[in-house]
């Protein structure tokens, strides 16, 4: 009996080891694979495989697709595409129920989340109870995240000191960890890899109006590279040499400059800065403009001059400068029938055909107030000499 009691104990033992050591390897499987995917939409091994630029079967897309879906060849390669923190989990969902409301549940174009730490098991079960569009969960890699090799950890101290009370975040360093990102390295992430647009959104903002149509698709045929809701002004004393370090990269780049642009809109004829801004929280971007050669000589000049840390350089006015100077007036749109509202400005379509699809809340007309909506449609391209000619005048932006 004893013999036999020992030998129970024994398999009982090891039996139990087995299923720990199971329990263990699915649970780090599971939560791995969840909080930081590297197979994005599009890819070989994607979990969420697409055949004929739609989601299989089980995601539970309406089986008409809405309007503009297969008939029309089916998705384009985009995502809608957020940095988060696992503390802004029911801002996410709020916008998320917004975005398939008012579009993408015709569609079921995939999420793109993107943290700096693990998400949490709450915030993907809760984020993906919410939709049922496919979703990606992606950890950015540590060199994406984190201060820049060009400039010292002593002085970027001092700068945050200097400024905390100048302006909004002027004491924050994950803010400036979060533009610079934005504005250097979120195209570069693997999910991102297999994407030509990404429409970028954000937690607790509002969508007023319904979208009856693809805007990936208004981009792909109007041959769009860089779409926009709001023009706001930047804070001169976010972008004290923004403008000076940017005249300087045109003058050492002028073999990267188009033939035409249309940089009057951020810089006037006596070259000084306008401080107008495409309002980054919302961009709807063929890819390939940041992927470009000139785009990736510009961004890494910014990034030497230091001004991310030192200063506040925003990805709203990094990304405006480098369309208006890389892209002409043809080939940046206005999404008036997109009403939208992100805390501090709000826009709503005041047309009629465009009005009639919104529901908007009061003081939503800043775009028709807006300095630079206005500028926007008064200006127009310039040739390249015009704008060296404008590089090498003196700084008139103070």
């Amino acid at each position: 009996m004893h013999s036999r009691t020992k030998r129970f104990l024994l398999l009982a033992a090891g039996l139990l080891c087995l299923f720990t050591l199971h329990a263990f390897i699915v649970d780090y499987s599971r939560t791995s694979s969840r909080s930081a995917q590297t197979k994005g939409p599009w890819s070989d091994g994607d979990p969420n495989a697409y055949h004929s630029g739609w989601p299989q079967d089980g995601q539970n897309i309406p089986p008409d697709g809405g309007n503009n879906t297969q008939a029309d060849g089916g998705l384009l390669r985009a995502a809608l595409v957020a940095l988060v923190r696992n503390s802004e989990l029911e801002g996410l969902r709020s916008t998320i129920r917004q975005v398939d409301d008012r579009f993408n549940r015709r569609y079921g174009y995939p999420y793109i989340f993107l943290n700096d730490v693990d998400f949490t098991d709450e915030f993907i079960d809760q984020v993906r109870a919410v939709t049922k569009a496919p979703v990606y969960f992606g950890k950015l890699p540590k060199e994406h995240w984190g201060l820049s090799p060009y400039v010292t950890e002593d002085k970027v101290k001092a700068a945050l000191e200097y400024n905390k009370d100048r302006y909004l975040y002027g004491g924050s360093f994950s803010y400036r960890l979060m533009c610079r990102f934005q504005s250097g390295f979120i195209h570069k992430h693997p999910l991102l890899q297999n994407l030509d647009y990404y429409w970028r959104i954000e937690p607790d903002v509002s969508y007023f109006c319904d979208i009856p149509y693809d805007p990936f698709k208004y981009m792909r045929d109007n041959n769009l590279m860089y779409g926009f809701t709001i023009t706001p002004m930047e804070s001169r004393k976010t972008v004290e040499t923004l403008w000076n370090t940017t005249r300087h990269w045109m003058m050492e780049n002028p073999h990267l400059l188009p033939e035409k642009s249309f940089m009057h809109w951020v810089v006037n004829e006596k070259a000084k800065y306008t401080l107008c801004h495409f309002w980054s929280n919302f961009e709807i971007v063929n890819l390939s403009l940041y992927r470009s050669e000139a785009y990736e000589s510009y961004f890494n000049h910014l990034d030497r001059a230091g001004g991310f840390f030192y200063e506040r350089w925003g990805d709203a006015p990094v990304h405006s400068f480098a369309a208006a100077l890389l892209l002409r007036k043809e080939q940046i749109h206005w999404f008036e029938d997109i009403g939208y509202h992100h805390p501090g400005y709000a826009h709503c379509p005041n047309k009629p055909e465009m009005r009639s699809r919104c529901v908007c809340s009061g003081g939503s007309d800043f775009m028709y107030r807006s300095m630079c909506r206005r500028r926007f449609t008064e200006v127009g391209d310039i040739y390249k000499d015009q704008m060296l000619d404008l590089a090498q005048m003196p700084d008139r932006s103070s």
